[in-house]
């Protein structure tokens, strides 16, 4: 019996335990006692680059704070004391597909430009390239020897190239950088997609989100399809003697071949025929990479010699060197849906470019 009461004793003790009301976990600071409802919302800084003109198209520096007016949905925002520099993080993203292979000898030469020209000793560059997969070449990296090895690394590859893809995964890299670095990708490829398992919309909500500016360099289409090595040549279906040819003309396959032109030889102007077709359509419906750039306040820039090239990187550069970092604390984050930025400047005659907006997720009672 002694034995068996030791062991009812804990059981009862714990059975008593189990029935009373469990203590009230400590409340937290700037918590409501009771049932009501609490709003929380955590909404990072947004960050608006804005690029100031004057009427000759120059950029114009040396203005302050106070000189500047940030509207949000038409609600004036306190924009920080400080527009401070912020180093550069930076993504190259290349297209490397067979079809612009041709191209790749200019684009290689580049790499060695970013530093001087775009990021600054400061700053940080990552490598990639897409076909239908995405390949890393270089982390984030300060050397520019590393930076210029990379760019000779892209190699030509299948025929798709996922451009929508390529700009997520840049977003995502750019994600993981210290948030008091400034975030940009140079897109440096055709301006349509070609096989991204991922959509426009999640993409540019992506950019958005990590407050990522995306600059391209536009490898011209047609130039592309003009200049693309053709396929390997197959060999005739047809033989020799059944080919027409002129009366006592000696039928070889060389006489055959000058004639009718061998398959692969002949001048096959089709895939400039579809550019054309595609660029006319193109301008009643936007390009993945004109929505990128509108969206996230970045600019297009065309690419058809070295020197187009070289002068894009170094136009993109001063605008990054020459913009206004204003940032703000939304007082209106309670609105969900995207939010419009505008900003005015108190002086005059002065052309204003910045992102027109961000999606902001609406936060339930």
């Amino acid at each position: 019996m002694r034995a068996l009461r030791s062991v009812l004793a804990p059981l009862v003790c714990l059975s008593l335990a189990a029935q009373q009301p469990a203590p009230n976990p400590p409340r937290q600071e700037g918590e409501t006692p009771g049932n009501e409802h609490v709003i929380r919302a955590t909404v990072n800084v947004v960050v608006a680059p804005v690029t100031v003109l004057d009427k000759n198209g120059q950029f114009v520096t040396g203005l302050q704070p106070h000189d500047f007016r940030l509207y949000d949905n038409e609600i004036l925002q306190d924009i920080n004391e400080d527009i401070a520099f912020q180093p550069l993080s930076v993504v190259v993203a290349v297209q490397a597909n067979w079809r612009v292979d041709s191209m790749l000898p200019k684009i290689r030469k580049a790499g060695h430009l970013l530093q001087p020209l775009v990021t600054g000793e400061q700053g940080e560059v990552a490598v990639i390239s897409f076909d239908h997969q995405i390949r890393l070449h270089q982390d984030f990296t300060s050397d520019p020897d590393k930076i210029q090895e990379a760019f000779e690394k892209i190699k030509a590859g299948s025929n798709t190239h996922v451009l929508v893809d390529a700009v997520s995964y840049a977003s995502r890299m750019l994600r993981k950088r210290p948030n008091n670095r400034r975030k940009v990708i140079l897109l440096i490829s055709e301006t349509r997609d070609g096989g991204s398992e991922g959509n426009v919309r999640d993409a540019i909500t992506d950019l958005q989100l990590d407050n990522v500016s995306l600059y391209s360099v536009n490898i011209n289409r047609a130039v592309a399809a003009l200049t693309q090595k053709p396929a390997y040549p197959r060999p005739d279906p047809l033989p020799p003697t059944a080919r027409p040819m002129p009366p006592g003309a000696a039928v070889t396959p060389e006489t055959v071949a000058g004639l009718h032109a061998a398959p692969g030889q002949a001048a096959n102007i089709a895939p400039l025929i579809r550019e054309i077709f595609v660029q006319v359509k193109s301008l009643f419906i936007d390009n993945p990479v004109e929505v990128f750039t509108k969206f996230t306040g970045g600019r297009e820039y065309a690419f058809v010699t070295q020197k187009d090239l070289e002068r894009a990187i170094l136009d993109i550069g001063e605008e990054l060197h020459s913009q206004y970092l204003l940032s703000y604390n939304p007082n209106n984050k309670l609105e969900g849906g995207f939010h419009a930025i505008r900003v005015e400047v108190n002086r005059p005659n002065l052309t204003i470019r910045t992102r027109p907006g961000y999606w902001l997720a609406a936060v339930p009672e």
